[in-house]
């Protein structure tokens, strides 16, 4: 049993990419909706979940579980530290025979997250962080870019976001523009550098920024919600007020726009 909860979370991430992947190659996967429009899921997701809590709650007994693919109760409230996991963040692109899905692990230790992992399996990609300690992408330290000028910024964030409604002067910032279905890669994909900022306006799941908001801030990044307050976590209702995120300059640009 890994003693640090960084390789627990890593073990765990890729026997779920091994799992994930056979349906994906395979294309066996099924599909269906879920109640109250909260998004497709497939057998896949639900396989994933399945091992994830069995195998990190055996190594890990006295910590509470939030996943976007376990019922939620309220005991996880009064727990020290707390998993929260999305089986596969990304779930449309999977079904969409797509690469850019994840799996994405934390541990939060009173309301802070202190562990996390983000695993892209059909790429390889293992980002991870704990508290301290920085931030890699396969075992190699990451660094946010150093981008100062959010004209000159390329933002990771889906279109609705940038319509003028949200913004101050009544229209959103000039800054280039791009996009990926997972946000936990999303997230992951500013840590690394490849883009200067990232943000998402619409109340967010814990379960699907908890690892990667680590993984920014381990890699020199400032997160915080479309406030500007910060990220806690393990709340009766795990959501928060959206997510901002970049090197400081462009987190205090972004927020100081904002609406």
């Amino acid at each position: 049993m890994p003693g640090r909860d960084l390789d627990l979370l890593s073990e765990a991430a890729r026997e779920a990419g091994a799992i994930a992947r056979r349906f994906f190659e395979a294309g066996t996967a099924e599909s269906w909706d879920k109640p109250d429009a909260a998004g497709p899921v497939t057998d896949a997701d639900l396989a994933v979940n399945g091992m994830l809590s069995a195998e990190l709650r055996r190594a890990r007994p006295d910590y509470g579980w939030l996943s976007e693919e376990s019922e939620d109760g309220a005991s996880r409230l009064a727990d020290e530290r707390v998993f929260i996991v999305d089986p596969i963040d990304g779930t449309r692109s999977f079904i969409a025979g797509e690469k850019a899905w994840a799996h994405s692990l934390a541990v939060v230790e009173r309301g802070e997250v202190v562990a996390g992992v983000v695993y892209l399996p059909m790429m390889d990609k293992l980002y991870a962080a704990e508290r301290g300690g920085g931030a890699t992408l396969n075992g190699a330290a990451i660094k946010v870019a150093r981008t100062k000028d959010l004209s000159k910024a390329t933002v990771l964030s889906a279109k609705p976001n940038f319509a003028d409604k949200h913004w101050k002067k009544g229209q959103a910032p000039e800054v280039k523009r791009a996009y990926r279905p997972s946000l936990a890669y999303r997230l992951c994909l500013v840590a690394e550098g490849q883009f200067d900022a990232m943000l998402t306006l619409r109340p967010t799941w814990e379960w699907d920024i908890a690892a990667g908001d680590l993984i920014l801030r381990e890699a020199g990044a400032v997160t915080g919600d479309r406030t500007g307050r910060d990220l806690r976590y393990n709340n009766r209702l795990p959501q928060v007020d959206g997510v901002v995120a970049g090197n400081a300059a462009l987190h205090a640009a972004l927020t100081k726009a904002l609406a």
